[in-house]
């Protein structure tokens, strides 16, 4: 994901909002209706380079239990949507 841990965080609170969650150090943790959760982890990456442009790079992990196949999709196309950001 190219993003700051600032970006990241701005862009997940505006997803999960009306979820229960909580940041951890370099990671959260997402609590689903039904006792399902989701634990993320995030590391920063050496940045990506074209040309002279340089752009921030995050590695993102995910890590869901009890969450059923569905709900797991839904979330990700959920969150995709939250995290796509200007272009064509």
């Amino acid at each position: 994901m190219s993003a700051s841990v600032g970006e990241w965080l701005r862009l997940l609170g505006g997803a999960l909002a009306g979820r229960d969650w909580r940041v951890e150090g370099d990671g959260a943790h997402i609590m689903f209706d039904g006792g399902g959760t989701l634990v993320m982890g995030w590391r920063v990456g050496e940045p990506r380079r074209i040309a002279l442009l340089r752009l921030p790079r995050l590695h993102v992990r995910f890590c869901f239990s009890g969450v059923p196949e569905a709900a797991r999709e839904a979330f990700m196309r959920h969150l995709d949507l939250h995290t796509h950001r200007g272009g064509g």
